[in-house]
């Protein structure tokens, strides 16, 4: 009994982080990778130099999107090959993936969405939904399990004159229904972020700006892919242009921000997660190989140990 005492009082704190998020020096929540780290770089075929998406499918299939054709790539990271291909015959800049049980969903980015039932099947369904979004260049894409829908974000930034102006935005698409809902479901305060991000000392770009005495955090937040975490329900998004990923809690309440290493991550445009949290980045090629970057997710012990001790 003692024994089993004393390994609850060393794994309490685990269990903790992996309730509530661990804490780093700073204060901020530890999102559980390290980044500087990933556990494998997969190296991908040249079809996918431009890849804009991607969507876990199963523990070993990644489905993969490219910015040219209406077209699936199932790529398998144990085989680190492409062994299925779903071609539409349409054209197009698509740049967000995701999956809905037996169903994928593609994102054009003018905001239109493509449903593709029965994608593991070779008679397929195809149907397209308008989203009518009133921004231009939407490229993030997931499915939201808990509230039954899809979210759907701009990269656009809005302009000075507009009310949102310092704000970024995600939308929802009802899955019951399949229709957009007009108003945001998400509304991130840039204010908020630069703030965050002071507070934090986090190590992004900087600008010097007219009555301010020190340098600002230059931040622009053009979204390029965001992800649910299926762990702990918090919501990834990544910045591709400037390599930044911000992650949020179910409010929207920012608890985690870091600049990604250009080296690893030259243009990242997709990430999806695994059932037990991994996750998986995905990058263009810029002009070498694109690439798909996996990191371990470091709550699964806590998980078991949380597990044990009941």
């Amino acid at each position: 009994m003692k024994q089993l005492l004393l390994i609850f009082l060393i794994i309490y704190p685990l269990m903790t982080d992996a309730q509530t998020g661990n804490k780093s020096a700073e204060g901020r929540s530890d999102p559980g990778y390290d980044l500087s780290a990933p556990d494998k770089v997969y190296i991908l075929p040249p079809v996918l130099l431009e890849i804009s998406g991607i969507a876990v499918l199963d523990g070993s299939t990644i489905a993969c999107v490219e910015d040219e054709h209406e077209a699936v790539y199932i790529y398998d990271i144990s085989k680190n090959q492409i062994t299925r291909q779903i071609f539409s015959g349409h054209k197009g800049d698509y740049e967000g993936i995701a999956r809905v049980g037996r169903t994928i969903y593609l994102l054009r980015s003018d905001g239109m969405l493509t449903e593709i039932a029965d994608y593991d099947k070779d008679k397929f369904k195809r149907t397209i939904y308008k989203t009518n979004i009133p921004w231009k260049d939407n490229e993030g894409l997931c499915h939201d399990q808990k509230n039954n829908r899809l979210l759907v974000a701009p990269k656009e930034v809005p302009k000075k004159d507009s009310p949102c102006s310092d704000f970024r935005l995600i939308y929802s698409f009802d899955l019951t229904d399949k229709k957009m809902q007009s108003e945001p479901v998400f509304r991130f305060s840039m204010a908020e972020i630069r703030k965050y991000a002071l507070d934090n000392k986090i190590r992004v770009p900087v600008k010097s700006k007219k009555g301010t005495v020190s340098p600002v955090p230059d931040i622009h937040f053009r979204t390029s892919a965001i992800g649910i975490h299926p762990v702990t329900g918090n919501l990834f998004v990544i910045s591709g242009p400037e390599s930044i990923l911000f992650v949020f809690d179910r409010k929207g309440n920012i608890v985690f921000m870091e600049q990604l290493d250009k080296n690893l991550f030259r243009q990242p445009e997709g990430i999806s997660f695994m059932k037990n949290g991994d996750m998986f980045i995905s990058n263009e090629g810029k002009g070498k190989a694109a690439t798909i970057v996996k990191f371990s997710f470091r709550g699964d012990d806590r998980e078991i140990y949380q597990h044990i001790s009941r």
